[in-house]
């Protein structure tokens, strides 16, 4: 059985990239999967070789057949989502607004609507030694980052199937939304990192429910736990009245931003962090090993 652990935060910064980079190093035989596709950086940690570039395929647009369009402006009375405008007395679709829904084919009288496929942007099969990493890149204006996230999970699966690697870390969308979700669905353990801060608390408690909605069992990890004592001591009995455990504290560490600014991964500096990372790494082999 191949082992998905998928790493969040309920918010951005809170150092899951780092945990989720060091720990693809401690474990043998891993591929990463950065399912943060609106912005991965994963791959900025790792050294790869590029294997193989796909394009990603989003969703519907429309688009209008001028030939047959009589500019009765249809179409732009019933378009919620605003994406059809009046220009140059004809209707005009913007692309970016569009949701694809096909209201605006179905009710067109003259039948000049209709739908096209566009490429939304790409995913990567990378590797690194015995490390394989799994990113994307959604290009802007395109809002379909859960099914990109669910193309990027898939492919590092059916590489772990035909290539037996052991486990799929999956380095999550910050957040609650539908991004987070698809990161979560499916997985077998979850690890939810926190920071000590009044916004690192309340957005644990939101990603802590929607984890527990999706029945996966999960883990927490505070980070820069040593910034604010009193958080710290608040997140810690939330945990507790949540029978949450905590698989450990990672501390304020400047080697850390060191780490970031030269692209290199936490585990190659002598430094408190790492230290703190190691001992998470062997308390979490006991829980899923």
């Amino acid at each position: 059985m191949i082992e998905q652990l998928a790493i969040v935060s309920g918010k951005g910064g809170t150092g899951k990239t780092t945990l989720c980079t060091a720990l693809g190093k401690l474990f043998k035989n891993t591929i990463i999967a950065d399912c943060d596709v609106d912005a991965a950086n994963t791959a900025l940690i790792f050294k790869t070789d590029l294997i193989k570039t796909y394009d990603y395929i989003g969703s519907r647009k429309a688009f209008i057949d001028y030939g047959k369009c009589t500019s009765c402006n249809l179409c732009i009375d019933k378009c919620r989502f605003g994406a059809i405008i009046e220009k140059n007395r004809k209707p005009f679709i913007n692309s970016i607004s569009c949701e694809g829904c096909g209201l605006c084919a179905s009710i067109c009288p003259a039948e000049a609507i209709s739908f096209s496929v566009e490429k939304a942007g790409e995913y990567y099969i990378c590797r690194e030694g015995n490390i394989t990493l799994v990113h994307a890149q959604l290009y802007p204006g395109e809002d379909t980052s859960g099914k990109l996230i669910a193309q990027v999970r898939k492919t590092a699966l059916e590489l772990a199937q035909s290539e037996m690697y052991d486990m799929i870390l999956i380095d999550g969308s910050p957040g609650i939304g539908c991004a987070a979700i698809s990161s979560i669905t499916a997985v077998n353990h979850v690890i939810i990192v926190t920071e000590s801060t009044l916004s690192g608390l309340h957005d644990l408690r939101r990603i802590v429910s929607i984890t527990e909605k999706l029945r996966r069992p999960f883990w927490v990890v505070i980070n820069k736990f040593d910034l604010n004592s009193s958080i710290t001591e608040q997140i810690s009995k939330y945990c507790e009245s949540m029978n949450i455990k905590i698989l450990g504290c990672i501390p304020y560490d400047k080697t850390v931003v060191k780490a970031i600014q030269e692209e290199n991964n936490i585990l190659e500096y002598d430094c408190p962090a790492r230290n703190s990372i190691v001992e998470i790494y062997e308390t979490l082999k006991g829980e899923i090993l």
